[in-house]
């Protein structure tokens, strides 16, 4: 897989995170609203490592 669908793939998990992270806070359920955050940042990361290779 190259470097550019690496990052794709990479910001799509970021959006659905996102996602998933607003629907977790509006529910109420604090917990995974973290995990789902927690979720984001780590793929935050990959995306910046990736992105600058």
């Amino acid at each position: 897989m190259n470097r550019r669908r690496l990052g794709l793939m990479y910001v799509f998990g970021i959006a659905l995170n996102g996602a998933a992270l607003v629907v977790a806070a509006t529910a109420g359920s604090t917990l995974y609203a973290v995990t789902f955050g927690l979720v984001m940042v780590y793929l935050g990361i990959r995306y910046v490592m990736v992105s600058r290779e």
